[in-house]
């Protein structure tokens, strides 16, 4: 029983390296690409798996990862007040706003001729 337990463990481990390291950004995989980790942890499961979580903690504490953060420090602040947010300020700045406001009309546009085509035809 308690080797069945340790196998299911090892398992397990590896299936959730290997959806993390899937889902990771560029900057967090520690130098390696995708296909490489995928391959270390496939075949040395419980190696591969350790190795994996500790380079992206690691990542995560020198904070490498998130949006905004492009791998590079940020010099300290003159004066050390509150940092600003580092996402965007206004809505026409953030990108998937305007995205998704130019989906809507073109999705309005789309709409209007095919109103403009069904009175036509009438």
């Amino acid at each position: 029983m308690p080797r069945v337990l340790l196998i299911l463990a090892v398992v397990g481990l590896a299936v959730y390296a290997l959806v993390d390291v899937w889902g990771s950004e560029e900057d967090e995989r520690g130098g390696l690409p995708r296909w490489l980790w995928v391959l270390l942890i496939v075949l040395l499961p419980l190696l591969g798996a350790i190795a994996w979580i500790v380079v992206r903690v690691s990542a995560r504490r020198s904070g490498t990862s998130g949006p905004g953060s492009g791998g590079r420090p940020t010099p300290p602040r003159p004066g050390g007040g509150p940092r600003r947010p580092s996402g965007p300020v206004a809505p026409d700045d953030d990108p998937e706003f305007l995205w998704r406001l130019e989906q809507e009309k073109r999705r309005q546009q789309r709409e209007a001729r095919a109103e403009d085509d069904t009175e036509d035809k009438s």
